[in-house]
C-alpha cells in the first residue's frame, strides 16, 4: 500500500459528474504500512458546503479503503470547502426578515408558536409567509385549515414558479402539500434538502416583511442546510418550563451562537408555561415546571419574548385550522399580540445593531479520524 495505489482506489469515489481524482478534488494522499499499523491520510477540496455532501464523501472514501486494504486501516480525512462566488446561494429577493423558529426537542409547541406568530403578524398588517421546513412532521397546513390545498405553478418565460397557498393573509409552503397526510416522508437528508431548496427559491413569494421558517426539532442536518441556503435574520427558540426541554434548548441556542453559524437569537418563548382554569382564573398550576424558560433566558442573557399558558382554546384552534391569535378580544389573542410585538421589536433592534447575517460558508479545514 503506497500513495499512488491509494490514489488509484479513490477513483471509485464520485463527486458530482466525475471521480474525486480526475476531478481534481484530491490534493494530497499519504499512505503508510509499517509496524505502527496501516494509515491513510487524504486531503480534499470540494465546492459544496452542504453537510450531507461531506458526510457522503467521508463514507465512500472509508468504504473503498476498507474494501481494498482491510477494515483495520486508520483513515484520516481533511476536507476543505471553498465555494466559488458564482455558485454561492443568493438570498431570497424581496424578503426583509427571515426568522427561524426552533426548538431543542419535539413536542414543545414550536409549530403552534410559528402559526400564531404568523397569524398575529398578518393581523398587524405585516406581509408574512411560513416555510414549513419540518419535513418529517409538517403540521402548518393543518393549523391553517389548508391541508387539502395544493400549490399551483405558473410559467414566466423559461422559469416555472410555485405559487404559495394563502390563508388568513399568510403565504404558506410545506412538504405537507406534496405528500398524502397518512404517508410517511421517507427521505434521506439530501432529498429533504433538495425539496426545501426548491420550495425556497422556486416560489413566487413576492414582497414580504417576515418569513417564518418552522424548523424540525433538534440541531441536525436540515437546520444547518436551511441556514446555508439563506441568510437568517434571527432565531426564536421555543421551550416548555420542564428541565428536559430547557436542557435541549441550551443546545439549540449554542448551535445558533456557534462562530461558524452566528445567527442572532432574538429570544425565547416559554410555551405551556402554566395552566389557568377558566372557572378559577386567579389560580395558576405549573404542570410542566415553573418559569424554566424565564430562568434560562436570564442565564443566557436573552430576552424572554413571552409565556404562553396551557389553554384548551389554543389546542382547539390549531386542530380546526384557525390560529388562536385570530380570536378577537380574548386574553389568548392579547398574549400572542404581545409576544409578536416583542419579536418585532427585537428584530428591529437586531437590524439596527448588527450587520446582515451571512449564510454559512464552511471554509475551514475539517478533519476526522476513523478506524
Amino acid at each position: 500500500m503506497n500513495d499512488e495505489t491509494v490514489k488509484s482506489w479513490l477513483k471509485e469515489v464520485k463527486y458530482k459528474d466525475n471521480n474525486i481524482v480526475d476531478g481534481g478534488r484530491v490534493v494530497k494522499v499519504e499512505a503508510s504500512d509499517d509496524i505502527f499499523g496501516k494509515k491513510v491520510s487524504v486531503d480534499l477540496v470540494i465546492d459544496s458546503p452542504a453537510i450531507h455532501v461531506k458526510k457522503k464523501l467521508e463514507e465512500d472514501i472509508r468504504d473503498v479503503v476498507a474494501r481494498k486494504a482491510g477494515k483495520d486501516v486508520e483513515v484520516k480525512l481533511n476536507i476543505k470547502v471553498v465555494v466559488p462566488e458564482s455558485e454561492k446561494m443568493k438570498p431570497i429577493e424581496r424578503i426583509k426578515n427571515i426568522i427561524a423558529i426552533a426548538s431543542g426537542k419535539g413536542g414543545v409547541g414550536k409549530s403552534t408558536v410559528t402559526a400564531n406568530l404568523a397569524a398575529s403578524l398578518a393581523r398587524m398588517g405585516f406581509r408574512t409567509a411560513i416555510l414549513d421546513a419540518d419535513v418529517y412532521g409538517p403540521s402548518i397546513p393543518l393549523m391553517f385549515d389548508v391541508a387539502n390545498a395544493r400549490p399551483h405553478a405558473v410559467k414566466e418565460g423559461d422559469k416555472t414558479w410555485i405559487i404559495p397557498v394563502e390563508a388568513y393573509g399568510v403565504k404558506i409552503l410545506s412538504i405537507g402539500f406534496f405528500a398524502p397526510a397518512d404517508q410517511a416522508v421517507i427521505w434521506r437528508g439530501s432529498m429533504a434538502n433538495s425539496a426545501l431548496n426548491q420550495l425556497m427559491f422556486d416560489a413566487k413569494w413576492e414582497d414580504l416583511d417576515f418569513m417564518l421558517i418552522d424548523l424540525p426539532p433538534g440541531t441536525g442536518d436540515i437546520q444547518l442546510s436551511v441556514m446555508q441556503m439563506v441568510p437568517v435574520t434571527g432565531a426564536v427558540v421555543v421551550t416548555t418550563p420542564q428541565n428536559v426541554a430547557v436542557a435541549d434548548v441550551r443546545r439549540a441556542v449554542n448551535m445558533f451562537a456557534n462562530p461558524s453559524i452566528n445567527v442572532p437569537v432574538l429570544g425565547i418563548i416559554e410555551n405551556m408555561a402554566y395552566f389557568q382554569p377558566a372557572e378559577c382564573p386567579e389560580n395558576k398550576y405549573y404542570i410542566f415546571g415553573r418559569e424554566g424558560g424565564q430562568h434560562l433566558a436570564e442565564q443566557l442573557n436573552l430576552p424572554l419574548l413571552g409565556q404562553v399558558p396551557l389553554v384548551q382554546s389554543i389546542r382547539e384552534a390549531g386542530d380546526v385550522g384557525r390560529p388562536a391569535a385570530l380570536q378577537k378580544d380574548t386574553e389568548v389573542a392579547r398574549i400572542w399580540e404581545q409576544i409578536t410585538q416583542n419579536t418585532v421589536e427585537k428584530t428591529v433592534e437586531r437590524n439596527k445593531k448588527l450587520p446582515p447575517t451571512e449564510k454559512i460558508r464552511i471554509t475551514n479545514q475539517a478533519g476526522c479520524s476513523v478506524k
